[in-house]
């Protein structure tokens, strides 16, 4: 893991220029930059043109994407690059978060830690969105587990009067690469071997809907597959190979 060249890609993006103009005003967020910088340092091998698409990074290993946000929008995007190259996704999330509260002056409060603990399994709801793809030859995944900060505007808008505005690298805690029939690294930590769809979203703490998306991810990556009835409900087995 290297965390040491993680903290200088974010110690480079926290003192630019453009960051020191204030939280916010990049185009680019800081966690989807840091993590550019991070995994290629050559800014000749970042924003490459590949027919008419632009990939983050373009180097020996094939093309990696960068999803921070909706994974909708790469959906597209990806079948065009898996005809050509191997595609490595980057899907961030935070393991441990810390809230700041920003309000419309600037005045920031003290940072509170999230309860919410995430883990290697937050992402599979996003990838519902690709799974026609998740099978693929050439795709694989890594998941940075980082520790980050979380500046939320308080506008009046969103949930509870908030909107998210930024998320600031703070830490490396883990990285996790998924590879073909490696599904089952994403799969919730202490998840049985055999599992229902509820004890699937209790143990990844998703919500029902959430856990539908997930689930349905995770047959796609062949991680879970169902095997019959437990009562009325539908029963699962974890499948594929949870080490690299």
């Amino acid at each position: 893991m290297d965390e040491s060249g993680f903290l200088s890609a974010c110690r480079q993006v926290m003192e630019g220029d453009a960051r020191r103009n204030g939280i916010g005003t990049l185009g680019e967020k800081s966690l989807h930059a840091a993590l550019k910088l991070w995994l290629e340092p050559d800014p000749l091998c970042r924003e490459v043109h590949v027919g008419r698409y632009v990939a983050d990074i373009v180097n020996g290993q094939g093309i990696i994407e960068i999803q921070t946000g909706s994974f909708g929008r790469l959906r597209e995007k990806l079948a065009f690059f898996l005809e050509h190259y191997p595609v490595t996704v980057v899907c961030p999330v935070a393991g441990v978060k810390w809230l700041v509260s920003v309000d419309m002056d600037g005045q920031q409060s003290p940072r509170r830690r999230s309860p919410k603990r995430g883990g290697p399994w937050s992402i599979l709801p996003e990838l519902y969105s690709i799974r026609e793809h998740l099978g693929r030859e050439g795709l694989r995944l890594l998941v940075p587990v980082l520790e980050v900060e979380e500046y939320r505007l308080k506008d009046g808008k969103g949930r509870r009067g908030y909107t998210r505005w930024e998320q600031m690298p703070v830490r490396l805690l883990d990285e996790i690469w998924v590879g073909p029939e490696e599904g089952s690294k994403l799969l919730p930590e202490g998840l049985p071997e055999e599992f229902t769809a509820k004890e699937f979203n209790q143990w990844g703490r998703f919500s029902r809907m959430q856990g539908s998306l997930a689930l349905s991810a995770a047959r796609a990556m062949g991680a879970a597959e169902r095997i019959g009835n437990r009562g009325r409900a539908y029963l699962y087995r974890r499948c594929g190979k949870s080490t690299a």
